[in-house]
Order: C-alpha cells, then sequence, then structure tokens
C-alpha cells in the first residue's frame, strides 16, 4: 500500500469552502482513479490542513489520471482558489500495519 501526505496552506477564511472542494475531489479521485480514499486534518495552525490519501500502489498514484468531469472540475478551481500553497510532504510505503477500525474494548 502506498500513502501520500499532502500540506494544504489555505488563505484565511477558505476552510469551509476549500473541505468541502477538497471532499468533492477526493470522492472524484476514489470512484475514477483507483485510491482507496483519503482523510483530511486540522492542524495546530487553522491555515494548514494534512490529507493523507491511500493507494494501492505508487504506479497507481503516479498515473496520468485525467478527469474531465464538469463537477470535478470546479471542485478543483474552488480547492485551487483556497490555496497559498500546496506540497506534498511524504511519499510512503506501507512497512507494519496495525490500524484498526475501532478501539479494543
Amino acid at each position: 500500500m502506498f500513502i501520500a501526505v499532502y500540506e494544504f496552506e489555505i488563505k484565511e477564511g477558505t476552510e469551509t469552502e476549500f473541505r468541502k472542494a477538497w471532499l468533492e475531489v477526493t470522492k472524484a479521485v476514489y470512484q475514477n482513479c483507483g485510491s482507496f480514499g483519503s482523510r483530511l486534518h486540522t492542524s495546530d495552525n487553522p491555515n494548514i490542513l494534512v490529507g493523507y490519501a491511500q493507494w494501492p500502489d505508487r504506479q497507481q498514484w503516479e498515473k496520468d489520471h485525467e478527469l474531465t468531469d464538469a463537477l470535478y472540475l470546479q471542485a478543483r478551481q474552488r480547492m485551487k482558489y483556497c490555496l497559498v500553497q500546496l506540497k506534498t510532504v511524504y511519499q510512503l510505503e506501507v512497512s507494519d500495519d496495525y490500524l484498526q477500525a475501532s478501539p479494543a474494548t
């Protein structure tokens, strides 16, 4: 499994719009590009959000995924409007995995 970790620096006051657009983009990527989905996290800095996306492997992540759906393209534009900058912070291969869906009881 391959993981990409992104850091989104967003313009002040755009968090709600960014998060809505991020979700639409993420759903489209999941439905059309072979990802396992993504999570978006807030940080101590209100203008920095961190995304974590899972893929079956690096090759699937690196493919040129050209989506032409109008809703996807509009959501990408809204996302870009909110951004100051986007960085891929880490590109990770899973070496060991003990992440659980629920806490132990």
